[in-house]
């Protein structure tokens, strides 16, 4: 029995060995079969946009708090907006060197709703797919700020995503497919009829930020801060 099991291994080993100098050396192993059906490769992810734009605004040599004007935007390549009856009261305060109190416009004395935007000189904004905004923002009372964009037909909407903490400053980062949107009333900062059903972002001609609660004035009442803020989102050049 224990020659036959012998005899039997040494002729398993002679198989297998002519068999490795039966293939070619260097011969590549046989490609999977293609799938049936001719199915297609999955398609590759979207990439992430690019920075559109960036706005971390500009103090004046004297500092202190004052009204915000175009000459507040560091960003020369925007254009400031102002929406609401008393969005003239917006301000602009704080320094770039404090932590604490960075630069940024605040809601405080606007006694009624008011909205802030940015207009992109030379490109409209493709805010489909992974678009997002991030910001940095700090409320008081039950204030908070949510996204607006005109659209390139000129129909303003609100998010109705709301950002706001009172504990400190909050860099927080929306993407805007998670949003739903509300017609909005530029002129007033009134939300309008019902949930606009898949709008269109791929052509926006200006993006911002409504603080849809009227302020309370200095103090700790009821105020919005927002310092920098950057939109990510392809560029589309305007005609």
């Amino acid at each position: 029995m224990k020659r036959t099991a012998v005899i039997v291994g040494t002729a398993l080993v002679l198989y297998g060995g002519i068999r490795t100098f039966a293939q070619p050396q260097g011969a590549a192993p046989a490609a999977p079969a293609a799938p049936r059906g001719g199915a297609a490769a999955a398609p590759a992810r979207a990439g992430r946009p690019p920075l559109f734009f960036r706005e971390e605004w500009k103090q004046t040599p004297a500092g202190g708090e004052h009204p915000v004007t175009p000459e507040s935007l560091a960003n020369p390549n925007l254009e400031l907006k102002l929406y609401g009856t008393t969005s003239k009261e917006v301000q602009l305060t704080g320094s770039a060197t404090d932590e604490n109190n960075p630069t940024h416009v605040w809601t405080g004395l606007c006694s009624t709703p008011c909205a802030v935007a940015f207009r992109e000189k030379n490109n409209l904004a493709d805010l489909s797919g992974l678009a997002r905004i991030r910001w940095v923002t700090k409320m008081s009372g039950f204030h908070q700020v949510r996204p607006i964009v005109k659209l390139a037909d000129g129909t303003w909407l609100v998010a109705d995503r709301a950002d706001g903490s009172t504990a400190d400053w909050l860099t927080s980062e929306i993407a805007l497919a998670d949003l739903r949107w509300l017609r909005l009333d530029i002129n007033n900062i009134l939300t309008k009829g019902t949930l606009v059903e898949k709008p269109d972002l791929s052509k926006v001609d200006e993006i911002g930020f409504a603080d849809l609660t009227p302020g309370s004035g200095h103090g700790a009442g009821g105020w919005a801060d927002v310092a920098t803020i950057e939109v990510y989102a392809k560029p589309v050049k305007r005609q």
